[in-house]
């Protein structure tokens, strides 16, 4: 093992997906202004390259939000890797002004990350996986200025260290999986589903079924019965049919800065009423246009005779177990009806994600991150942990707190103002001594 601890950063980001590239284009650009007051970093990937949800790149599909969404253009319009100057760059504006459309494709907006990322390579290190964050040996919490980070470099085979002042934790969702279903070679979570579909044979494949409600759900059903013109594709759905997306304009108001404000700053009651009418911008909903697509062919197949696409309605995955070369899959209809079982060639399941969970990559850490009621860790506005007052160095969370902040935290639709007020905030606490209160403030995003 090789110790780099001289290596010290202010910051040091743990994952490189959409919102910590956001942060590092936000601690360039505060550089680039900012002659007097550099902010050093560094960003450590487990991938071997970038890559955000590849394996949902499906044709066609489109973003579900507008792509002034991007990493930049909510906190610095003028900025030169906002997704206008990407389609500038690659000279394709024009053409994009063309099409009409607020939405590009999910396959153009990851073109454009990987063109964002490429500009920033020397503050990236890929095959990095974090396993630990922790004090420095031997020293005591109030005396240490930073944390140590143990890094597995994949290609070496080797391990490092890194000291960082701030750490920015941003390792995505986490694939959830329904009761009683493992993932293998016949059984896909939705985030390996093209990896995993490549590697069939499509002669194999003659009844597949997809479980969930949501976006995803809805998509690989669609691509499926449009690529496997031979099979069967059944869908399973545990309400009546899929939810459409609520993206109106007073709705969408939930994405925007001043909603972040009040989900945090509310009561639990107002806390509450933020998840029962406005889950259904986000969660296990569907947009319009993918659902009349699939309720256009189910009809169409109606009028041909023949029945390709099936709707199980009001229906869960119970169980999945392997007889042989069967996958065989447990469902019931409604909690007391009979389970019965339906063999199939591939299971996908679109089952969502669980929130990001920091806890066990703290380790020892965790002993100085304060927890509420419930058991979870409380952060600041400035979506720092609330710790106790002998940490002095920042953790940060882009992830995993629905809890404080709202619906917006694991989404893009925040990440370039997020972004911004993590960099102002870690000037900020540069700028002046980190004191008690300013450790236990609850209170506005900068401290001081």
């Amino acid at each position: 093992m090789t110790d780099r601890e001289h290596e010290t950063r202010d910051v040091v980001g743990v994952g490189f997906g959409p919102s910590n590239l956001s942060l590092a284009i936000a601690l360039e650009e505060y550089r680039a202004n900012s002659v007097e007051d550099e902010i050093s970093s560094l960003f450590l990937e487990r991938q071997a390259s970038f890559g955000w949800h590849r394996n949902m790149l499906l044709p066609s599909t489109t973003m579900q939000i507008s792509f002034l969404k991007d990493l930049v253009t909510f906190r610095n319009p003028t900025s030169s890797y906002s997704f206008i100057a990407y389609l500038h760059a690659a000279g394709r504006l024009s053409q994009f002004v063309n099409t009409q459309d607020f939405f590009p494709t999910r396959q153009e907006f990851h073109q454009y990350l990987e063109w964002a990322q490429a500009r920033l390579a020397n503050r990236i290190a890929y095959g990095s996986e974090v396993l630990s964050i922790g004090l420095p040996p031997s020293a005591a919490p109030e005396r240490s200025d930073h944390l140590r980070l143990e890094v597995a470099d994949a290609a070496r085979g080797s391990r490092w260290m890194v000291g960082a002042r701030n750490v920015v934790i941003s390792t995505g969702l986490v694939p959830s999986m329904p009761a009683g279903a493992e993932s293998d070679e016949r059984v896909w979570h939705s985030s390996e589903f093209l990896e995993k579909f490549r590697r069939m044979n499509p002669r194999e494949l003659r009844r597949v079924m997809v479980a969930g409600a949501g976006q995803s759900a809805a998509e690989i059903a669609r691509f499926l019965y449009d690529e496997l013109p031979h099979a069967e594709v059944c869908a399973v759905v545990p309400s009546y049919g899929y939810s459409i997306a609520d993206d109106s304009p007073f709705a969408n108001q939930v994405f925007d800065l001043g909603a972040v404000d009040d989900y945090f700053f509310g009561t639990d009651q107002t806390r509450d009423a933020f998840w029962r009418y406005h889950r259904n911008t986000n969660y296990a909903v569907v947009d319009d246009e993918v659902i009349r697509d699939l309720y256009r062919r189910s009809y169409d197949d109606e009028v041909r005779g023949v029945r390709r696409l099936e709707f199980l309605n009001l229906t869960r995955v119970t169980g999945v177990k392997r007889v042989g070369a069967e996958t065989r899959v447990s469902l019931q209809r409604g909690p007391d009806a009979e389970v019965r079982e339906l063999s199939v060639d591939a299971l996908v399941c679109a089952s969502g994600y669980d929130a990001m969970e920091p806890t066990d990559l703290l380790g020892d850490l965790d002993a100085f991150c304060l927890r509420d009621e419930a058991g979870r860790l409380r952060v600041e506005r400035d979506y720092r942990i609330v710790t106790t007052p002998e940490i002095r160095c920042g953790i940060y969370l882009q992830g995993g707190t629905e809890h404080t902040h709202g619906l917006t935290s694991s989404l893009l639709s925040n990440i370039a103002l997020r972004s911004g007020e993590i960099v102002d905030s870690i000037s900020a606490r540069r700028a002046a001594p980190c004191t008690r209160e300013t450790v236990l403030d609850t209170g506005p995003s900068h401290p001081s």
